[in-house]
């Protein structure tokens, strides 16, 4: 098989082969499977257009379907967010986190749950997502571009309830400003604080804390998949931003 940039190393794969309970015979190699995964979101290519060194297209769309719907891709991303934590000498569970969203357009198929962001003149979706201190995914929702960022927090912050026990606070910019502070607080016991961009300053400064998750949409620029929101469903769009989160750490660990 040829050896495209995106395909992973040897130990890259032995790190999540266990994952993927890699020990029964099949047809197709899931080594193989995967790497077409990463293929498709770093070039952005259509499912039909896979290199045919790949499997065909339709059956990695079927592992693709499959992975995401038992979890095992959000599986996968949270051990390798662990096994890093780790290693960075840090807990799995952070103290703090940092929340932001950005527009994407979606393509002319449209798919569902789609509006236009007023302030950004863009007809499509928002990414919305919350990292930890290094810039690691910790939750992502997607939803429709005209919905405020204050109104879709609450949906998104409520996906970190159960899961981290050490979390006190979370960093946001302007736009989350209001009743939602206080209804963080209330609802489940955490400081939203408020960054704001000093009046000051004329010129680009990089902004306090709030600089962590605006760097994590910079790293997901490098995958065309996620330039663009070509998914029809937002639940497809979230595992696209998991799986990219996966091959972003595994590039980290190498």
């Amino acid at each position: 098989m040829k050896n495209y940039p995106p395909n992973l190393t040897d130990s890259q794969w032995k790190i999540i082969e266990n994952i993927l309970n890699n020990k029964r015979k099949r047809k197709h190699n899931l080594r193989d499977i995967m790497n077409a995964l990463f293929y498709l979101l770093k070039t952005g290519c259509q499912w039909r257009m896979l290199p045919n060194d790949f499997a065909p297209w339709n059956t990695v769309y079927y592992y693709y379907r499959q992975w995401k719907t038992y979890g095992l891709i959000e599986e996968i991303h949270e051990c390798l967010r662990n096994f890093i934590c780790k290693k960075a000498g840090r807990e799995e569970s952070p103290s703090a986190a940092c929340i932001d969203s950005r527009s994407v357009k979606t393509s002319r198929s449209g798919g569902v749950d789609r509006g236009i962001d007023g302030g950004k003149i863009t007809k499509g979706r928002k990414q919305h997502i919350v990292t930890d201190t290094m810039g690691l995914l910790l939750v992502v929702f997607v939803h429709a571009a005209n919905i405020h960022d204050s109104k879709a927090a609450m949906e998104v912050i409520n996906r970190l309830k159960g899961r981290f026990n050490r979390l006190i606070k979370i960093f946001a910019d302007g736009g989350y400003r209001g009743e939602l502070i206080e209804k963080v607080k209330r609802s489940l016991g955490w400081i939203l604080e408020i960054v704001l961009r000093s009046d000051d300053s004329k010129k680009f400064s990089v902004i306090p804390k709030r600089w962590v998750v605006e760097r994590t949409f910079a790293w997901f620029e490098s995958y065309r998949r996620l330039s663009k929101d070509y998914e029809y469903l937002t639940d497809t769009s979230e595992t696209m931003i998991q799986l990219a989160m996966v091959k972003l750490m595994l590039n980290r660990l190498k």
